[in-house]
């Protein structure tokens, strides 16, 4: 395996991009190995190092895949570290929504490759990719967000809604399912189990290496994804029709409230 450049992370740890082939017509793979201890939360500087390992990749490279993956054997990703993201100002659309735009739009095959859980925010980074491999044998991918009462922001949801079926969709979402091995395949979560033998296998099996080569992958994904994306950069769009919903939601429940109140005063007795 070849190394071919480093990134520091600010808060410690690094992005390491090498090529993990040995074979001269597969020098344009590209393996993004992230360690950011304990469990590569997505904070503010390790986005900023993760978009600019993505940025000299595209700008000094010549086309092929990319592959992106932990160096903590343990975790892909365990999601945000949510004291951070609450208090720095403008995270979402400055760094998090910037993050899932640049992948969902990445001028060439990308590949997450899930060596060990990847939680929330983790397992929507993994989806923003176009294909994902998951460890046969440990790591669980979940949106565990009702668990701890966090709602699920629209650019969040999204990319479940354009690459899962409604009941997988569902049970991701309102169960905080964790799959596994042939349960993330069987929900489409994942195109594969294995390693990174496999994945490499998995590229060739696809030609996965040429079809970046004629310059519009990025561009056939804009379009692909032209929902998705309208999404994750309409920020000011979203929070104008989650208030709209809210209202609508008040409104609702002041409607209900008076309604069982009646029924309870028509039988002389409350619940």
């Amino acid at each position: 395996m070849t190394t071919l450049f480093t990134v520091p992370i600010a808060s410690g740890g690094s992005i390491v991009c090498s090529n993990p082939s040995s074979s001269e017509q597969e020098k344009n793979i590209y393996l993004l190995t992230f360690t950011s201890p304990k469990d590569n939360r997505l904070t503010p500087v390790f986005i900023e190092a993760l978009l600019l390992a993505l940025d000299i990749v595209d700008h000094r490279y010549p086309k092929g895949v990319l592959i992106t993956t932990s160096g903590i054997a343990k975790f892909y990703s365990n999601g945000l570290d949510l004291e951070l993201a609450q208090t720095t100002e403008g995270f979402v659309e400055n760094y998090l929504w910037k993050l899932f735009r640049r992948l969902l739009t990445y001028p060439m095959p990308t590949i997450s490759l899930l060596n060990g859980h990847a939680f929330a925010a983790g397992c929507m980074l993994a989806m923003y990719h176009d294909y994902r491999i998951q460890n046969p044998s440990k790591g669980f991918l979940c949106i565990n967000e009702i668990e701890f009462g966090v709602p699920l922001q629209s650019p969040m949801m999204c990319i479940f809604r354009e690459k899962l079926t409604p009941p997988a969709f569902r049970d991701v979402v309102l169960e905080a399912k964790r799959f596994s091995g042939a349960g993330s395949v069987n929900a489409g979560l994942v195109d594969s189990l294995g390693g990174l033998e496999e994945t490499l296998a998995f590229i060739r099996e696809r030609g996965l290496l040429k079809k970046a080569a004629t310059g519009i992958y990025g561009t056939l994904k804009e379009e692909m994804y032209r929902h998705s994306l309208d999404i994750v950069d309409g920020h000011e769009k979203n929070l104008e029709w989650r208030e709209q919903v809210e209202e609508k939601n008040e409104k609702v429940e002041k409607e209900g409230l008076r309604a069982v109140e009646a029924w309870e005063k028509q039988r002389g007795s409350k619940l």
